[in-house]
């Protein structure tokens, strides 16, 4: 259940042990919301060759302990189910103590909340990325791990302003998909390579501006555009 990445790593580890696998998912393409369409293709084709069926625009609406059962209709045979669909930030503690909320627990560019001398890190916080120019929130892991080193030198009276790149990368067989930035809306997307060749790169731009950057066997020019991105922050 879900065709981003936590289902599709996942549909892939499968593979690898050639067990069957379906994908349910209710979006038109894999991935599309954060890579694109055109990335979406390519992620579909790429795990159709290794054998993963789609079940896409569809849902499950019941799923007892050998099957599933589908909007569309049919059911499926299943011996294990992987849920993949996402989570909610846990934030009844920060609410109960009156914090400042914005779909998540909201902080400034130091990670402290509303209330001083309290910070929060990692996947409830919402923060000001000098990046992009928005509020984010990111549910990856390294960002959870830098934010909370900032955030216990903060504690220490330090200071210091939390101000890198999110950045996240997802391994598909032997492709690995890289991405830097953050880019929950776009207006262009120009591609330098070839996306079937499995070389290309990606830049997600709003407004004449690169907000992230997808690639798949392009690390020396990720990290130069890394590099880049940190080079013009809040510029």
């Amino acid at each position: 259940m879900g065709a981003s990445f936590i289902g599709l790593e996942a549909a892939a580890a499968l593979r690898a042990r050639n067990i069957e696998v379906h994908v349910v998912a209710p979006e038109q393409r894999p991935m599309e919301r954060v890579l694109g369409s055109q990335m979406g293709d390519f992620v579909r084709a790429l795990h159709e060759e290794h054998g993963v069926i789609f079940h896409l625009e569809n849902t499950a609406t019941a799923i007892d302990e050998r099957r599933v059962a589908l909007e569309s209709g049919g059911p499926l045979d299943a011996d294990l189910v992987i849920v993949g669909v996402g989570v909610r930030p846990r934030l009844t503690l920060a609410e109960k103590a009156g914090l400042v909320m914005d779909r998540g627990v909201r902080v400034d560019a130091y990670l402290e909340t509303s209330a001083p001398g309290v910070y929060a890190a990692g996947d409830i916080a919402r923060w000001p990325d000098v990046h992009s120019g928005n509020n984010i929130r990111v549910e990856h892991w390294v960002v959870a791990e830098r934010q909370g080193q900032t955030a216990a030198n903060n504690m220490l009276g330090l200071r210091e302003r939390f101000d890198a790149v999110p950045f996240f990368w997802s391994q598909h067989y032997d492709v690995p998909i890289n991405y830097i930035g953050h880019a929950e809306q776009w207006d262009e997307i120009s591609l330098d390579g070839d996306i079937k060749s499995k070389d290309c790169l990606l830049r997600y731009k709003k407004n004449g501006r690169v907000m992230a950057i997808a690639s798949i066997f392009r690390d020396v020019d990720n990290l130069k555009a890394e590099l880049v991105m940190e080079q013009h922050a809040g510029k």
